[in-house]
């Protein structure tokens, strides 16, 4: 057999991607029991070997800096990392998806609920007794359960990673592949808990009290579900009509909401599906997935919205990349297009335009979408700081339940359930490339306005230029370059207080 390069390596990573991605997308999405992961490592287990990661190593240590060669490197060396990491823990996972599409809760009210839906009704359900007691029920079955094949896991790929030697510890491997600096993102998250908890505070206990009927002391994250349900909405976000509004509105953005047929939206309810929305490229550009399992009301239009970024941004990538660049990269980027569009849901203009709220609620609403922001910024910076000390080692695997709920809990003002600690852990730092999406989206979206106006989501030369300037592109560029791109100094949570603040005084 012949030797390993860069293009080999690009082709057999390429077919890996898109049998490993369409199996994941059909156990996911409900169409498969499980997942048969196993067999697809070992089909293209050169391209997860020894060889492969050596070759990428030097491709990654002889590049120059700030140059496509060196943005190709890295990409295909962190995906060569993340890959052979989870190699071994394949038939793991796959234990893991045929339990959660298994798995049922038994509430105490008599209730039998999927475990993949358990929290589509926790939000759903207004009696406050019956819902802290489906959600006792289900965090007993995840620390009984879930939470051990998810503590394994982490284990294991915590040790894995930090054999390779890449770095001194998993942290240190993290920053030297990806270029971004935990301790850096971490100083802004501490800086942002801190210069917003006044705020946080004071809105959230009038909001509970009004629309709960609860103090803060009493508030649980199974509340916290509830309460951003924003159930009331309903009657302006129908769902017979999401998925026309969307292609409506992309539509008049001047470009093709299913560009030219190769996104699929998948959106309707089916057993097994998770509750968890999600895009999958199963190939880039040609066949991409929209899927969401449907909560009802306004978070699954803004659910849709994100999902949709995604789906456009992988639609629309260049099919002359190479493979690195379409697929892989820092996918900071391709969060800040999902959520360039799920912002929408903070627009008066949109909302006037594409829902039924009219001027009467719209203003209400908003302040709704300002805490709802602000509730989900301060959790995604919690979960890296929690993150961060899991991966570091500086705490025991025994004292990280407590940990998190401390962080988690101070952060939100909702108790947190120890049960859920290695439950509620997104691999691999993605709550890093969140926090720095939910930045760069704001640069991009004062791009769009002065050079589209307030209302680009509608502007025929909108859709064009995203297509040209930031889609096609798929992540060549890290979030950091495609700022300086849009005329920005850095990335900073400077203007999402900026826009909380506003909305909050809507």
């Amino acid at each position: 057999m012949s030797s390993l390069d860069l293009e080999r390596l690009r082709a057999e990573g390429q077919a890996f991607m898109e049998a490993i991605s369409r199996e994941s997308y059909l156990a996911y999405a409900g169409h498969k029991k499980t997942a048969d992961l196993q067999p697809i490592y070992k089909q293209y287990d050169r391209a997860l070997s020894i060889e492969a990661l050596e070759l990428t190593l030097d491709a990654f240590r002889s590049a120059r800096d700030h140059t496509d060669e060196k943005r190709s490197a890295q990409s295909l060396l962190e995906w060569e990392i993340e890959s052979q990491a989870a190699k071994p823990l394949a038939a793991l996972d796959e234990r893991e998806i045929a339990w959660e599409n298994s798995a049922v809760v038994h509430s105490p009210d008599g209730r039998v609920v999927q475990y993949q839906a358990a929290p589509i009704e926790i939000a759903n359900t207004r009696d406050r007794a019956a819902r802290l007691a489906l959600d006792a029920a289900r965090a007993k079955l995840v620390k009984n359960e879930h939470a051990p094949i998810r503590l394994e896991r982490l284990q294991r790929e915590k040790e894995y990673i930090e054999s390779l030697g890449i770095a001194r510890d998993y942290n240190t491997s993290f920053e030297a592949v990806s270029g971004i600096s935990l301790r850096t993102l971490g100083e802004s998250c501490e800086r942002f808990l801190r210069d917003t908890r006044s705020m946080w505070e004071d809105t959230l206990r009038g909001v509970l009290r009004k629309t709960l009927g609860i103090k803060p002391s009493d508030a649980r994250r199974a509340d916290a579900l509830a309460l951003f349900r924003a159930s009331e909405y309903d009657d302006a976000f129908p769902a017979s009509e999401m998925e026309a509004t969307m292609r409506r509105q992309v539509s008049e953005m001047g470009i093709d909401p299913t560009a030219h047929g190769r996104i699929i939206f998948d959106v309707g309810d089916r057993e097994g599906k998770r509750s968890r929305a999600f895009c999958s490229p199963v190939r880039v550009p040609e066949e991409v997935y929209l899927v969401l399992r449907p909560h009802g009301g306004q978070s699954d239009y803004n659910t849709f919205l994100h999902e949709l970024g995604h789906a456009l941004h992988f639609g629309y990538a260049s099919s002359d990349y190479h493979f690195e660049f379409r697929w892989l990269g820092d996918n900071s980027v391709t969060e800040s297009y999902a959520m360039l569009f799920d912002h929408r849901m903070q627009d008066r203009g949109w909302l006037l335009r594409y829902t039924k709220l009219g001027t009467n609620r719209v203003a209400k609403f908003l302040r709704t979408a300002g805490l709802e922001e602000l509730h989900f910024l301060r959790r995604y910076c919690a979960k890296l700081l929690y993150e961060r000390a899991l991966y570091s080692g500086e705490a025991s695997w025994s004292e990280l339940p407590e940990l998190y709920v401390s962080l988690l809990s101070s952060a939100t003002g909702f108790e947190y359930d120890a049960a859920d600690a290695f439950v509620d852990v997104d691999p691999r730092f993605y709550s890093a490339r969140y926090l720095r999406a939910w930045q760069l989206q704001s640069i991009l979206n004062e791009r769009l306005t002065s050079r589209f106006d307030v209302d680009w989501f509608r502007n025929p030369s909108a859709g064009p230029w995203m297509v040209g300037e930031l889609f096609a592109q798929g992540q060549r560029e890290n979030a950091d370059e495609i700022a300086a791109r849009a005329g920005a100094d850095r990335l900073s949570f400077d203007p999402l207080i900026r826009k909380i603040e506003g909305l909050l005084e809507a």
